[in-house]
């Protein structure tokens, strides 16, 4: 394994929307937007997340931890201070690191019996 962590420090998505309705038992088949943070490094990444919506201010910083080589995963539903997550808004996400993280951005719709998936790679500069 290679010393160096692999990742980016800023990332961007630009497609959040996390619904509010949604067919089936929960939590697990709560409609909801992912996040996936990957810290392959051996220190502590501090991640700040910042709301952007298409209709309303930028909210955030939203800080989480993601331990050394480790896996965190969000649910963007989940994230309530400073403000909970508008649901059925749509939104974008600018996220910034002190330490290089991988990003990976999922949608789980339940709103209608044929469940959908979406999975895809943020935006990194």
């Amino acid at each position: 394994m290679s010393a160096q962590p692999i990742g980016r420090r800023r990332w961007a998505i630009s497609a959040g929307l996390a619904p509010s309705r949604a067919i089936g038992a929960e939590p697990m088949f709560s409609s909801r937007d992912q996040l996936a943070l990957l810290n392959t490094g051996a220190d502590l990444a501090n991640v700040r997340m910042r709301v952007l919506y298409a209709e309303h201010g930028p909210v955030g910083p939203y800080r989480i931890g993601v331990a050394p080589r480790r896996l965190r995963n969000l649910r963007i539903n989940d994230l309530i201070f400073p403000e909970a997550v508008r649901l059925d808004e749509a939104y974008g996400l600018l996220i910034e690191s002190d330490r290089p993280v991988v990003v990976q951005f999922t949608r789980q719709d339940t709103r209608a019996r044929a469940n959908a998936g979406l999975m895809a790679l943020a935006w990194s500069d």
